[in-house]
């Protein structure tokens, strides 16, 4: 593995030394966001995990190696360049072999995540079961992941495109706890309540780096999802954003877009038909996970420094 992979060296340190790491995806940078939006993102996330005493890892694959912690160049170069692969799990193979340049989703960003040793990912949503998967049989990969790496990962909960009472089904079966942070109700990304119950409210950062040394100190496999809502100030009315998904929705099936080209195609469809607000949220929910994040990370350091 060590021929693909390329450490930043204060990532490096921080893992050796067992000091808080925070996980950052990639694809929210060069396929989620606009530039200049989007670096101007990552910059100020990465600087909110570090107030908070942790490290940032931004993860992608660059000339085919993959890199966990990113420069400032590599991380413009995400932001500007309309070149960039977007890297699930069955892409990674393929990027490192014909040396490309690699966004990693969430799911990807989990996988290699835990390949190093990194216990804690934030990103804006995850990924789930898509509206009408009963006829297109569209499951997101990150699924799949939450149910087999060690990685708690915090989110303004399922992304509000999917079926989010399938997603919460789908996650239960595969034994993956949906932890509500401060809430006993599952977010929906854009707004702060979906009506539907998480299984589980936890109201303190350490108490969740407790959960998640108890799952795996117990050899239960799998992750956590921590589901953080939205700042208040920016939550938006569900009945006016799931007029514009749905109509996003529509437009999607017209033209036939299908797989890793749906979520990218829907956000972006939203963020016209609002105007703008839905990248103004969406911004400020990455900057709240990123947060809470780096003080679960920092919890959770604590408990394994304890153990020696």
């Amino acid at each position: 593995m060590k021929e693909y992979l390329k450490i930043h060296p204060d990532v490096a340190k921080a893992l050796q030394e067992k000091r808080p790491v925070v996980a950052l995806e990639s694809t929210i940078i060069a396929h989620g966001m606009p530039y200049p939006e989007n670096l101007d993102m990552v910059n100020r996330v990465e600087a909110i995990i570090q107030d908070e005493g942790a490290v940032p890892a931004t993860i992608a694959i660059i000339d085919g190696f993959i890199h966990v912690g990113l420069s400032k160049d590599s991380l413009e170069m995400l932001a500007k360049s309309d070149q960039i692969m977007k890297i699930s799990k069955r892409d990674i193979a393929y990027a490192t072999s014909q040396k490309k340049h690699g966004a990693t989703t969430v799911s990807a960003t989990m996988l290699i995540a835990e390949m190093v040793g990194i216990k804690v990912f934030a990103t804006g949503g995850i990924g789930g079961v898509h509206r009408y998967a009963e006829q297109t049989f569209d499951i997101s990969r990150d699924l799949e992941e939450l149910a087999s790496c060690d990685v708690a990962v915090v989110s303004a909960g399922a992304k509000a495109i999917l079926d989010l009472p399938k997603t919460l089904e789908y996650l239960e079966t595969k034994g993956v706890e949906v932890i509500g942070y401060q809430t006993d109700r599952l977010p929906a990304f854009y707004t702060r309540d979906s009506h539907y119950p998480v299984d589980y409210r936890l109201d303190e950062p350490l108490a969740i780096a407790r959960l998640m040394d108890a799952k795996w100190s117990l050899g239960l496999k799998g992750g956590l999802v921590i589901a953080n809502p939205i700042p208040e100030p920016y939550s938006i009315q569900s009945s006016w954003i799931n007029e514009k998904i749905e109509s996003a929705l529509q437009e999607a099936n017209a033209l036939q877009i299908k797989g890793k080209e749906t979520t990218p195609f829907l956000l972006s469809k939203v963020k016209e038909l609002t105007k703008g607000e839905s990248l103004k949220s969406n911004l400020e929910l990455v900057y709240n996970n990123a947060r809470l994040a780096a003080q679960i990370a920092s919890s959770y350091a604590t408990i394994t420094q304890s153990k020696g």
